[in-house]
């Protein structure tokens, strides 16, 4: 079953995330997974077809739409998973599976033996759409994230920086695999939330003259390979 969640993404200057990261802390509590620093690293490497379909939706601002990629985090390559994520207008639904470290070596390079029978029905939504539309992994996208946790709606609080690309390299295990900046710095903020968002929570992440952006690290990366 497919469970939605609202979701707000902002743009935001250096400033702006010096200020959110201390009403943040004020507020809410640093997710679990973050360590003593408060952010981890995020390693994804994000899938589209030879037309590149994702890409394109997201230019053209398709209402509905999904994306498939690789993740880990903090050079981890112990714990990988798959996850589809997608989009509908204002809301985001994402599904996940664990994979081995050599299911995500294989799936990478595109040899698909063990997914028809692997009994997880996310592996095999992906081979079926490898095979049908030509799925593949295109680009690395690295980030870092600090996220902030509030139980009531909850409400789940990222700042995201330091937004590097791959250059279409697909070698995201490899912790030496070169990637560079994508373009000029970007900072940004994203909030979810179920039913509703409190109000201590709007007010902490309210930003006077900001607006919602469309902004998506894969778009930006791909600008470059």
């Amino acid at each position: 079953m497919e469970t939605y969640r609202n979701e707000w993404k902002y743009q935001i200057s250096l400033s702006d995330l010096f200020t959110l990261r201390q009403r943040m802390r004020a507020v809410a509590k640093p997710d679990e997974h973050a360590g003593p620093e408060g952010r981890y690293q995020v390693r994804s490497l994000y899938f589209d077809t030879p037309g590149d379909q994702a890409l394109r939706e997201k230019i053209d601002g398709v209402n509905v739409r999904e994306k498939f990629r690789l993740r880990y985090y903090n050079g981890d390559t112990g714990f990988i998973r798959l996850e589809k994520k997608k989009k509908k207008g204002g809301l985001g639904c994402k599904q996940s599976v664990v994979l081995t470290r050599e299911e995500a070596l294989d799936l990478a390079e595109s040899p698909l033996d063990w997914m028809p029978g692997s009994g997880r029905p996310l592996a095999m939504e992906l081979y079926s759409k490898m095979r049908s539309q030509g799925l593949r992994a295109k680009t690395i996208v690295d980030y870092t994230r600090e996220p902030f946790v509030y139980g009531p709606g909850n409400v789940r609080v990222t700042l995201d920086y330091h937004i590097r690309t791959g250059l279409g390299s697909t070698d995201f295990l490899n912790p030496d695999c070169l990637t560079v900046p994508a373009g000029e710095p970007v900072m940004i903020l994203e909030v979810k939330w179920d039913e509703f968002l409190p109000e201590v929570i709007r007010m902490a992440v309210g930003l006077c003259g900001r607006s919602g952006s469309a902004f998506s690290k894969y778009r930006e990366c791909r600008l470059y390979g």
